[in-house]
């Protein structure tokens, strides 16, 4: 059996540094987020489900460190519903087909929209 190596005193593939990850939310705060995002999807019929997605996305980058340093969202939920009404309307023009390029483009702009905070 090998020993447990310390992520600090390894190295990633190509020489770089190790990177860190640290997540320090609770139960009680995810299950405010997850029951918050759940009404107001359900209750305005999923056209709010950009609020639940930002919602969402910012409690988990608020909790999350790279390095030591906090994760910050910057995506809006106003951003996010302009798009979601296009790709609604596509969905309905293709009979549902395109929905299979929502996934992929909504992971694309979380993504694009999780930055480190500098401001502490």
């Amino acid at each position: 059996m090998a020993d447990a190596v310390s992520p600090r005193s390894t190295t990633v593939q190509g020489g770089y540094p190790p990177v860190t990850f640290t997540f320090d939310g609770g139960a009680a705060t995810w299950l405010g987020v997850g029951i918050g995002g759940f009404l107001i999807t359900v209750l305005t019929l999923g056209i709010c489900y950009p609020w639940a997605v930002v919602m969402t996305y910012r409690w988990k980058t608020k909790h999350t460190y790279l390095n030591g340093q906090r994760l910050r969202f910057t995506g809006s939920s106003i951003g996010l519903f302009g798009m979601w009404i296009k790709w609604f309307l596509l969905c309905i023009i293709t009979v549902g087909i395109y929905g299979f390029w929502v996934y992929p483009r909504l992971q694309k702009w979380i993504i694009e929209h999780q930055v480190l905070d500098t401001a502490r």
